[in-house]
């Protein structure tokens, strides 16, 4: 129970990174810093969208437009970390 504990426990904290990954390179796109004509720019965003997109949409039909400000990826993080904590304190008195 343990590994499928420490399992899922990494995958969440992956997906966490992938999450600050593309918050970080949409800002730096909007401020003109990196060139999304770059190949492995546009691959790299490509790639962050297509895994991140489909847990953020949800989250953002929601939401109420707060103008520019996109806190979809915050609020998916402070849930990932809810489910986390729970999952660890649900299965701890089996462990």
């Amino acid at each position: 129970m343990r590994s499928i504990l420490w399992l899922i426990d990494n995958i969440i904290t992956i997906y966490v990174y992938l999450l600050i990954a593309s918050a970080v390179l949409s800002w730096l796109v909007a401020f003109n810093v990196v060139n999304v004509r770059n190949p492995i720019v546009s691959q790299i965003g490509e790639f962050l969208f297509r895994v991140t997109e489909p847990a953020l949409r949800p989250i953002r039909r929601i939401l109420p437009n707060l103008g520019g400000i996109d806190i979809s990826p915050i609020i998916l993080v402070l849930g990932l970390f809810f489910l986390r904590n729970l999952m660890f304190e649900l299965f701890a008195g089996m462990a």
